[in-house]
């Protein structure tokens, strides 16, 4: 029951209709008897920014859960960003600090490499594609750089994005071998959809899956379906996958500290979890 002592975590994004959050937060907080609900709030770009500050001057905002597209515009709006949010170049959570300044963290890269681990694939080393340099392709490739990847490819067709995102991970991994412009998955241990394509039907692939190794990992950020046609094609080619939800279900106990709630585990997550596609 809501009531005037919950405290309001707004999902922020445009457009609302693929957002699976409220239902995986909200079946574990009435679980647990935690006083909070995630309320999906559709905001398009031209009005978020003025939408942000005064979401937060609200007397019961606890915080934001931060989607497409606002990911890279809430870094420049915040009073404070983490230092995965600063080499990402993007922002998917925001609270309130002990002073009233908001406080900007991000979570999707550390979800989708502990999801990738959990499923066996081998991070140290490996040869990976991110295609997609926004918000969360940026997270990702940020979390797999600090994970010890020893090649990262970047692809996006906005190219100050991705050459941007370039520069931030050469500036913080030295070591990295950073390279642009290709989305040819042909010779990578782990490929991931970091666009949007395949959340509107008739999109086309994200990239040529018949040059992906059997042998190759791939991970997907698409949540509308659990398989995207990027990822039935990909078990077509008998890849191991990574569904988009799976990215949620790691991070979310992560998001719980952040948000200094009590925190759980991704198995009780799904356990409790009502999503429908």
């Amino acid at each position: 029951m809501i009531n005037g002592h919950t405290k309001l975590i707004a999902h922020l994004g445009y457009p609302t209709h693929s957002f699976k959050a409220p239902m995986i937060y909200n079946p574990y907080f009435e679980a647990e008897g935690i006083d909070a609900v995630v309320v999906p709030m559709g905001c398009k770009a031209e009005g978020y920014p003025e939408f942000l500050r005064l979401l937060f001057r609200l007397s019961n905002i606890h915080g934001a859960l931060v989607t497409m597209p606002h990911k890279v515009t809430t870094t420049g709006l915040v009073d404070e960003l983490s230092v995965t949010a600063r080499i990402a170049g993007s922002c998917n959570a925001v609270r309130l600090g002990p002073e009233g300044q908001m406080l900007g963290d991000m979570f999707d890269g550390e979800g989708f490499v502990r999801g990738a681990r959990r499923k066996g694939a081998t991070i140290e080393g490996a040869r990976v594609l991110v295609v997609g340099s926004g918000g969360v392709g940026s997270a990702i490739a940020a979390s797999l750089a600090a994970a010890g990847v020893a090649e990262l490819a970047l692809f996006d067709s906005h190219t100050p994005m991705m050459e941007a995102l370039a520069e931030r991970l050469r500036a913080a991994c030295p070591g990295l071998v950073v390279t642009t412009g290709s989305r040819d998955p042909q010779g990578f241990d782990i490929v991931v959809n970091a666009t949007p394509l395949g959340m509107n039907e008739g999109d086309p692939l994200p990239m040529d899956v018949e040059r992906i190794a059997p042998e190759t990992f791939v991970g997907e950020v698409v949540m509308k379906t659990e398989i995207t046609p990027f990822l039935a094609a990909a078990q077509v080619r008998g890849c191991r996958i990574q569904i988009g939800t799976d990215m949620l279900f790691e991070q979310i106990p992560a998001y719980l500290e952040f948000f200094g709630l009590p925190t759980t585990t991704p198995e009780t997550l799904r356990r409790l979890a009502r999503i429908a596609y």
